[in-house]
């Protein structure tokens, strides 16, 4: 497991994986350029650190960081593991496993390397994501502080990429971490482009039908394995902090946000807090997409900051999708290797041991 980001990017740079960019690079276009040709490069580049991002030609505080998980071997290391096939036996193991009804037989799946004892997450009462605190309307800081890129020609404004998105089921309290591209429209709203079929918008449903403001946060950075669990297919109802917890083997410190009542990683770089108000559209796009192609202008739910807070030494996390191959097939590549035995349980007529990833998108 990983404390910080900034200690997955030390890593990766320990590793050989990380080229730094020292010159000044704008996030508007240009940043995209060169992240596209290094994602295009075989077995997927190296990954970059942008020293000095700059937004609408003035410098920003924080570094951006892209294709971290572009490649087989930065997704292991951002899983702590020799091979993404390590983890995919641990969830076959799993799925065999009785649950232990004695000590011995606890330390049977140990030996397996079966850990759950990390799996749930911790509650504390802060943490380095509250280092800097800033409220919309107390603090000039808002949204356009943060690097966000302009990806393409042709989009819409600047998008959020790779954002871990915490929402509740009202009724229940069932957390639910998704990733849906975030277009900023102003210093304090975004668009939210949660799909009809997504748990996000499952809950955004019942605070509709309720007439109650739903509150949201958006996590950037921390431990890779927070968007590794973002990103995977987990099946409805199973928990991605509970994931993360047992990929990374180490509980998971969740601390409460400062304008909503939400729990969010404690480590994590960015906590963009607010809500959605049940009802309201608004237009957002176009956006290349993973196909190479915009998408269509479409209405989505409109997403409004009341605080943000952040590590004093944060990293800006960032990916971009299009013309493949790019960074997000490495992602859902290995998603697939590591769900397989999940999905030969529902489907125990698939032969395959291996799934053909080339057509994943997330």
């Amino acid at each position: 497991s990983y404390d910080s980001f900034a200690a997955f990017i030390k890593k990766l740079d320990q590793a050989g994986e990380l080229l730094r960019i020292a010159q000044p690079v704008a996030t508007e276009l240009e940043i995209t350029e060169i992240a596209d040709r290094q994602m295009k490069t075989k077995g997927g580049g190296k990954a970059l650190l942008f020293q000095q991002p700059t937004i609408d030609g003035r410098p920003s505080q924080f570094p951006v960081a892209i294709n971290t998980m572009g490649s087989e071997k930065r997704i292991s290391l951002a899983l702590g593991i020799a091979s993404v096939d390590e983890l995919a036996h641990q969830m076959q193991a799993i799925l065999k496993a009785k649950p232990p009804n004695s000590l011995q037989e606890g330390l049977g799946l140990l030996r397996q390397g079966i850990d759950l004892l990390h799996a749930r997450p911790r509650k504390v009462s802060s943490g380095p994501c509250k280092e800097v605190i800033h409220r919309l309307g107390d603090s000039d800081f808002s949204l356009n502080e943060l690097p966000v890129l302009r990806c393409w020609p042709n989009d819409g404004g600047r998008f959020i990429t790779l954002p871990n998105v915490y929402t509740e089921d009202p009724d229940n309290g069932q957390r639910n971490v998704g990733m849906y591209r975030m277009q900023i429209f102003d210093k304090a709203t975004t668009g939210m482009h949660w799909q009809v079929h997504k748990v996000g918008a499952r809950h955004g449903k019942r605070y509709y039908e309720r007439n109650e403001p739903m509150p949201v946060a958006v996590c950037l950075g921390g431990d890779p394995a927070y968007t590794f669990a973002a990103t995977a297919p987990l099946p409805d109802g199973l928990d991605e902090i509970l994931f993360a917890g047992f990929a990374r083997k180490k509980s998971v410190d969740l601390v409460k946000c400062e304008t909503n009542d939400l729990r969010v990683p404690a480590d994590v770089d960015f906590v963009i807090e607010g809500y959605v108000q049940p009802g309201e559209l608004r237009d957002e796009g176009p956006f290349g997409d993973h196909t190479g192609f915009y998408t269509a202008i479409d209405p989505y739910p409109v997403f409004h900051v009341t605080a943000i807070t952040h590590r004093k030494d944060a990293i800006y996390p960032a990916t971009i999708v299009g013309i493949p191959p790019m960074e997000d097939f490495y992602l859902g590549d290995a998603s697939v290797r590591v769900f397989l035995p999940v999905f030969k349980l529902n489907f125990p007529d698939r032969k395959s041991t291996r799934l053909n990833s080339s057509h994943i998108t997330i």
